[in-house]
């Protein structure tokens, strides 16, 4: 019997968009064909997807939502519902260093994978992996990239900046040795010498309110730590994937190392795509501190770069590098005096990746509704090792959304659903609304409402990060 069908919406893959109806059993897509009305009899649940886009399911591949404690025993079940929302259908995280983990955790990989999966375990309403942080305290690494990419991890990610960061003579092995093993190194680039600098003289001045933050952090810094990470691609003959890419200059610099035959990815981030510096001129010291994010925003030039680079193609995927801060706590310290380099760095965003992505991009035609699948799904799929999502194709995952693209509404904090208390996106307009989401055929989404359940998603071990 067919569990689903989904009739007479507008199936949208990368390569095309068509009308059709979509039948799925046993949680994977069985069909996809113009007419499938003479199965709707036999089916358990029809769904009239008329006047809607249906969309693969959301891949997410950068978040640092953070695992459950005593005091806070929801928050990561909550950012996966609130990513459900979204009308994404996974998520992958980070289990960042100063974020819980023992110290074990922090000289080994694998007791770090351990102890995330065991924290994670039954807890997600989505499907969901890691990606593993590898800080210069981590031992042995070269012994345990292997076992760690064995056991369904094939993306780690390295710091060129902050106190944790991995030194570059450890980060050219660790990209060898993930390269020869089959994994892809994700990098944050940030020269740490003109950051460090930066930030010294800074503070030596009596400059430390929060609007400092960006000055310095400064496009030269990031593309000289890209063309840096480039250059050490090159020479390990492995793939790299630049994280949160957010100026001009660090995209000239993955282009002419594609141009050169590099394996050189790299994404950006919707608050790279639609805010700019400007905030940092904000009177409330507030205000400012809850723009804090690493590398910071930037010109509305390098904004109008980076929706150029995800057109032509030099920018492979959009991702949100969410970050759970709360207003009320982690960016009040900027209200007692903290300076701007001691305020948690990141924004939450889980929610509103495709939200933002469609209305700036699609709705005003920067890109096209199946370059955006390209970039929020099927290029995910296929670079990080999701092997049975990103498509809506016979034999796939039935992660769907179906979305409304010609609703309207307005971003508020307090129409959302992560652990956050605010978003950066406060009282912007947005084109298209998610009215329902199924992960592996199942409702989680349903009009609008959840109808899911806590556990229902499942650790992804991905076999191989794909390039």
């Amino acid at each position: 019997m067919t569990d689903l069908l989904i009739r007479g919406g507008t199936v949208v893959a990368a390569t095309g968009s068509r009308r059709a109806d979509v039948v799925v059993t046993g949680g994977r897509i069985d069909s996809v064909e113009t007419d499938l009305s003479g199965l709707a009899s036999s089916a358990r649940e029809v769904v009239d997807a008329e006047g809607l886009l249906v969309l693969p399911g959301v891949i997410d591949v950068h978040t640092h939502t953070r695992v459950a404690t005593d005091t806070e025993p929801d928050r990561f079940f909550q950012d996966s519902v609130a990513a459900a929302f979204g009308g994404t259908t996974t998520f992958l995280s980070f289990n960042n260093p100063g974020t819980g983990s023992s110290a074990a955790a922090a000289r080994s990989l694998r007791t770090g994978l351990r102890e995330w999966r065991s924290a994670t375990e039954s807890d997600s309403a989505i499907d969901y992996g890691v990606s593993l942080a590898i800080t210069g305290s981590h031992e042995n690494v070269g012994e345990d990239l292997p076992r760690v990419i064995d056991a369904g991890v094939p993306t780690c990610k390295a710091f060129m900046v902050f106190e944790f960061r991995l030194p570059d003579p450890q980060l050219l092995d660790a990209m060898r040795v993930m390269g020869a093993s089959g994994g892809m190194l994700e990098v944050h680039c940030e020269d740490p010498a003109l950051v460090d600098s930066a930030v010294a003289q800074a503070l030596q001045r009596g400059n430390t309110a929060a609007r400092y933050h960006a000055p310095t952090r400064t496009t030269e810094a990031e593309a000289v730590a890209t063309r840096r990470a480039m250059e050490m691609a090159r020479t390990a003959g492995a793939p790299v994937y630049v994280v949160h890419l957010s100026s001009a200059p660090a995209l000239e610099e993955v282009r002419r190392a594609q141009a050169s035959g590099v394996g050189a990815f790299a994404e950006t981030c919707p608050h790279y795509l639609t805010l700019d510096d400007s905030l940092y001129d904000q009177p409330n010291e507030l205000d400012v501190a809850c723009a804090i994010i690493s590398p910071p925003l930037r010109s509305p030039a390098d904004r109008d770069a980076l929706w150029g680079g995800l057109a032509d193609g030099s920018l492979s995927i959009v991702a949100t590098d969410h970050v759970p801060d709360r207003r009320s706590v982690e960016k009040a310290e900027a209200t007692l005096g903290v300076s701007f380099d001691k305020i948690s760095n990141g924004a939450p965003g889980i929610e509103t990746l495709l939200a933002l992505v469609y209305s700036g991009g699609v709705a005003r035609k920067r890109i096209t509704v199946e370059r955006m699948v390209d970039l929020l799904s099927t290029t995910p799929a296929r670079l990080f090792g999701f092997g049975s999502k990103g498509a809506i194709e016979p034999g796939r995952d039935a992660d769907i959304v179906l979305f409304d693209p010609d609703a309207q509404r307005v971003i508020h904090a307090s129409d959302l659903h992560h652990t956050s208390d605010y978003t950066p996106y406060e009282g912007m307009p947005v084109s298209g609304a998610v009215r329902s989401v199924f992960v592996r055929g199942r409702a989680v989404i349903r009009e609008g409402a959840f109808v899911g359940r806590r556990g229902f998603g499942r650790f992804i071990e991905r076999r191989t990060a794909s390039n």
